[in-house]
């Protein structure tokens, strides 16, 4: 678009001058032809200097119908600051005139001209400049007219960008003050542009940094609708990729300055939960923002500012001051500058009548009027008179000077070049043939090259030179905005950010110096979307949200992290668990039936103790085995019954203990082994009950099968089934210690395995099958008389031994790691018990309490 439009102006230029010189050579002055000229200021020189500033902040509303010709057009409303700007490139020079070493018989001139703010006059003040048809030299001849080979302007970028597009097709330079947009540094299209502004890709990447090192990581844009705005804020969004700061909202401050947009930015900023709000506008767009900060009350947000107004109250009424207290922003290099200050204070309406500007600007200051038609309704009649150096506002303040110094180091740089124009020996010039360039009449691209390749120091001390895009070295003062009670601006420097000193660098705040805004006091504002995750926790990007809006999600079992905001969960290695809290890997528990857990003390107490009762009952039995009780129920049968129970009761202990492979093959060998012995002992009492019984019938004479020696085999043979069966169990597929993870793997369990499945369940059916046998054969005999017949306490003993070991079976499956050993090692002891006590316990009572039953002739009473 600008392209389009350089090229229009570019011929509208051509015909104008072809026109110029049809009516100069019909011997007629160079008057302007019907097209409005803003007020300037001239001064005669060897070589002329243009300047551009925005004195006026309102332009004339143009007539785009082009009905008629508009006569007396002015601008409105005054800029004190940029009308300072503008005393300031006289003031340099005149002190460059007074150097008799920098320009010696060489006068500077100038011809400065007020834009209004707007691209139409700022353009068009720029060709006045160029072609030397400003209304303040109309009435000289057209070879009398100054020639301009050089601005100084725009402060705007966006007005820069037009002006540098029609000019830069004539090679004639401009050096900016103010224009910041990135959009500048492009060297192809805009080689004739220079500045003494840093580019605003710098201030982005600056801005950048501080929301990053502040922890801001959900803020809000506001930009102005022009070339600085856009650009500045589109460079901050490309800076922010990756750095983890998000922007919730980006609003445009129309033009027009709308004021139901204006209410509806305001509202926006104030919904939103991003307490921070970067700003890339000129000041009067975010004038009309600050009036409606104050109408909506917005206290609670920190403010950061641009170099267009971080040091400058000009476009903040008071009552919108206590709101944007503690505002941070980058601010220009500020320099101070001798003299300055006292040649502002000689502004005079009375001693210089009809120089432009200084009417608007003195009724600015004062709020009072100069006209000749005062009416006392309206404002108070100025005297002329009236203090300025006291009461001249932002116009004499000579604190802040940074865009100020920016115009004096821009004069100073064209001055430079001159010099060194001056200094060049023929034979040895630049150009073609060593030509050197003619200072007497200067030409725009001569100067042009001489600009590019400047070095010196500024009378301040500074080295100014340009770079290849013809920009200096990026470097700003970050500024906070302290309010005493009166409303009185202090602006502190708190810290600074400069290119030069590399990545990770440029960046250096105090923040203990740091008044923050939105309410804050001491404490650094909080402006995030999602609160940060602790550790133990891990970022979960919600939605359809940008990446600084998330939950914390915890971490699953078996990872941690251990920093805050993490983005994922580490596992653990193979044997650490995590904690309760997420947050460290610890080792996980090994599990194990031991001796030091309570159920594993109580289960070796009740072994011991069945163990112990079982060896007292064998003793008693020993002790007593001459009387009728002992030897009327197989004394023998008995001894080995109570021996088996004995080793039943201590297998139990060897489930016990950490899992080895030793005592995993010696806990079923033994458990069936013994319990075998035990169904066998019992199982042949039962048969010699029932046999003893039937040879008692006329006839009968089976008692020579079931002798000792019989019983003995039978004993042996079944004993010797289930130790083949253990033999191929171990040989085949053993019990060996295992590890498994338990309770969602936060422990070890270690367990014997039972190796082959078939071998286990050999094991245990044949000893089921043996109990089975016994118990129906004492299931008969249950009924036969005499007092030695013990067939019924076998019957109720089998009935528990059943009855264990059926519920042992879903017991064993569903029971989870070590209660799996001691749903078993209670099944061993249950049914041990059982065969003790169902059995032995009516023969003790008697040979312990009843001696005197247990005689032969009670036993046989029946």
């Amino acid at each position: 678009m600008c392209k389009v439009m350089g090229l229009i102006m570019w011929l509208w230029l051509v015909g104008f001058i072809v026109e110029m010189v049809r009516v100069c050579g019909a011997g007629l002055s160079c008057g302007l032809q019907s097209r409005f000229v803003s007020e300037s200021l001239y001064k005669e020189g060897d070589v002329i200097i243009g300047g551009l500033f925005p004195v006026h902040v309102e332009s004339p509303k143009p007539d785009h119908a082009f009905s008629e010709k508009q006569h007396g057009a002015r601008c409105h409303g005054v800029d004190l600051r940029s009308y300072r700007w503008l005393k300031a490139m006289i003031f340099t020079v005149e002190e460059i005139n007074r150097d008799p070493v920098l320009l010696p018989n060489v006068t500077l001139g100038y011809l400065v001209a007020d834009t209004c703010l707007a691209e139409g006059t700022t353009l068009s003040a720029a060709l006045a400049l160029v072609t030397g048809q400003e209304e303040t030299v109309s009435g000289a001849e057209c070879n009398g007219a100054p020639m301009v080979p050089v601005i100084v302007g725009d402060a705007r970028s966006s007005a820069s960008v037009v002006v540098a597009d029609t000019l830069g097709v004539f090679a004639i330079p401009m050096v900016s003050y103010f224009a910041s947009c990135a959009c500048l540094s492009d060297s192809r299209r805009f080689h004739s542009f220079l500045r003494t502004v840093p580019s605003d890709a710098f201030q982005a990447k600056a801005m950048a940094r501080l929301l990053h090192l502040l922890d801001w990581t959900w803020v809000g844009v506001v930009a102005g609708d022009d070339e600085y705005g856009k650009s500045g804020s589109q460079l901050l969004l490309k800076e922010l990729e990756g750095t983890g700061v998000c922007v919730d909202y980006v609003e445009v401050i129309p033009k027009s300055h709308s004021q139901s947009r204006i209410r509806r930015i305001m509202e926006r900023i104030q919904s939103s939960t991003a307490h921070v709000v970067v700003t890339f506008a000129i000041g009067p767009d975010l004038e009309v923002l600050f009036k409606e900060v104050v109408v909506q009350n917005v206290t609670n947000r920190q403010w950061i500012a641009t170099e267009a107004w971080s040091t400058s109250t000009q476009y903040s009424d008071p009552a919108s001051i206590p709101f944007l207290a503690g505002t941070i922003g980058f601010a220009l290099r500020r320099a101070d500058i001798q003299g300055l200050g006292a040649y502002l204070a000689q502004l005079s309406p009375v001693k210089q009548p009809n120089e432009p500007f200084v009417k608007d600007v003195w009724e600015e200051i004062f709020g009072c009027s100069l006209a000749q038609d005062w009416q006392p309704s309206k404002r108070p009649k100025c005297t002329g008179s009236e203090n300025v150096e006291k009461h001249g506002r932002i116009y004499t303040d000579v604190s802040q000077l940074r865009v100020t110094y920016n115009v004096y180091k821009a004069v100073y740089a064209i001055a430079n070049a001159i010099h060194n124009m001056m200094a060049c020996q023929p034979g040895r010039g630049p150009f073609k043939d060593g030509e050197c360039p003619d200072v007497t009449r200067i030409k725009p691209r001569q100067l042009l090259h001489y600009l590019n390749a400047v070095n010196f120091t500024t009378p301040v001390g500074e080295l100014v030179y340009f770079e290849d895009n013809g920009e200096p070295s990026a470097s700003y003062d970050i500024m906070n905005w302290h309010v005493d009670e009166s409303g009185a601006v202090h602006f502190i420097q708190v810290g600074q950010f400069d290119a030069a000193k590399g990545p990770g660098q440029e960046l250096n705040i105090n923040l203990e110096k740091v008044v923050w805004g939105g309410g804050w006091a001491e404490q650094v504002p909080v402006s995030v979307c999602s609160v940060s995750c602790p550790p133990g926790t891990r970022k979960a990007v919600q939605k359809g949200k940008p990446i600084c809006c998330f939950d914390c999600l915890p971490c699953a079992a078996g990872e941690i992290s251990n920093v805050t905001d993490s983005t994922e969960c580490t596992r653990c290695p193979e044997r650490f668990w995590s904690n309760t809290e997420r947050t460290r890997c610890i080792p996980k528990v090994v599990e194990f039936l031991s001796l030091q857990d309570t159920m594993g003390i109580v289960l070796t107490v009740l072994s011991v103790t069945g163990a112990t009762l079982t060896t007292t009952v064998l003793a008693a039995f020993f002790h007593h085995r001459e009387t009728p009780i002992v030897r009327a129920n197989n004394s023998e049968l008995s001894f080995l019954l109570l021996v088996s129970l004995t080793l039943c009761f201590l297998c139990a202990l060897v489930f016990i203990g950490r899992p080895a492979p030793w005592n995993c093959m010696l806990r079923h060998t033994l458990f069936g082994v013994s319990f075998v012995i035990c169904i066998a002992c019992v199982l042949s009492k039962t048969v010699v009950v029932l046999v003893a019984f039937r040879a008692t019938l006329p006839g009968t004479n089976l008692m020579q099968y079931f002798g000792p020696i019989q019983q003995r085999t039978g004993i042996f043979l079944c004993t010797l089934v289930q130790i083949v069966i253990c033999l191929l169990w171990l040989l085949m597929a053993p019990p060996l210690p295992t590890e498994s993870a338990g309770e969602l793997g936060a422990r070890v369990i270690l367990q014997c395995t039972v190796g082959s499945v078939v071998g286990f369940v050999l094991v245990l059916g044949y000893i089921g099958l043996l109990a089975v046998i016994c118990f129906l054969l004492a299931f008969f005999a249950r009924k036969l008389p005499d007092n030695f017949n013990e067939a019924k306490f076998i019957t109720f003993s089998m009935l528990i031994f059943c009855a264990v070991w059926i519920a042992f079976v879903p017991a064993y499956v569903s029971s989870p790691g070590k209660y799996t050993v001691a749903v078993e090692i209670f099944a061993i002891l249950a049914s041990s018990y059982g065969l003790l006590l169902c059995i032995f316990t009516p023969k003790c009572y008697i040979i312990m309490l009843k001696p005197e039953k247990n005689t032969k002739k009670n036993m046989m009473a029946r």
